[in-house]
């Protein structure tokens, strides 16, 4: 009788543990799919503002921080005055924190970075280093209720606070607009309308963009920028550059932009990348 006791007690005992681990096991299957399914959503949802100049539509998810890193970004100028040929190189390790502090608007902070700039004046040839602005705003996504249409809005605020040799010396006060649309799982379009204040004169910039898919990592965009300072000729400028998503979270990419500005020709390149924490 013992003996079936014990025996009995045994097989309970080894039906618990069974069921239990089944438990387990389902439940870690739950979760796993769980966890899948928003990483996904996450994916298919967000997306990195670099490094096109216009201004992207999406985002940062709330709870969530996206850091994005030029690695740097160069630019090279060159123009004639007074019949002695001038030009300037400059690398910059711009940055850009993304904070979403609700579902549709988030935090940003940028700054200039560490800059290293080379003039060369006729003969003379001399190299300055040193820290750009702050940039302080807020970018909201309106509701649109098309999927395909999207929108959002940007305030920001340059604080002037870097260096002597790389800050803008007066705050610059923006507002910008910007729109997209999805054209087909391949292709889509924006424009990002931007109007700058600075001590009295204002600017405005129109950027026109087109976005492609190369295969379900890679994409490109191509844009126009021109830009109209009061009281200055215009400035426009063909960037056009390739995005690779290493996985949800992280993205590497580059650019490459050439100015058509007869009195001020400028080529512009750079490395980057985006990280979703």
């Amino acid at each position: 009788m013992k003996q079936r006791m014990s025996n009995m007690s045994s097989n309970t005992v080894n039906f618990k543990t069974l069921l239990l681990n089944r438990v387990l096991l389902k439940t870690a299957i739950i979760a796993s799919m769980v966890i899948a399914t928003s990483q996904m959503a996450l994916a298919e949802s967000f997306s990195f503002d670099r490094p096109v100049a216009g201004l992207g539509t999406a985002i940062v998810p709330k709870g969530h921080v996206a850091w994005e890193q030029s690695v740097p970004t160069a630019s090279y100028d060159e123009r004639r005055v007074d019949g002695v040929d001038e030009s300037q190189l400059t690398l910059q390790g711009d940055a850009l924190f993304r904070i979403g502090v609700a579902d549709d608007l988030e935090l940003r902070v940028g700054w200039d970075g560490p800059i290293w700039q080379r003039n060369k004046d006729g003969a003379n040839d001399t190299e300055i280093d040193g820290t750009g602005d702050i940039i302080i705003g807020v970018k909201k996504a309106i509701e649109t209720n098309d999927e395909n249409f999207t929108w959002a809005v940007l305030a920001e605020a340059n604080l002037a606070n870097g260096d002597d040799e790389f800050t803008a010396e007066e705050e610059i006060y923006t507002v910008a607009s910007t729109i997209g649309f999805r054209a087909s799982d391949d292709v889509s379009t924006g424009i990002t309308m931007v109007y700058d204040y600075q001590d009295g004169d204002l600017a405005w910039s129109a950027i026109p963009s087109v976005g492609y898919n190369f295969s379900e990592n890679v994409s490109g965009f191509s844009e126009y920028v021109y830009r109209k300072q009061e009281s200055q000729h215009y400035e426009s400028m063909i960037n056009t550059g390739v995005m690779w998503m290493v996985n949800d979270r992280f993205q590497l990419d580059a650019m490459i932009g050439y100015s058509f500005n007869q009195q001020n020709p400028r080529f512009t390149a750079g490395l980057g990348f985006g990280y979703l924490f």
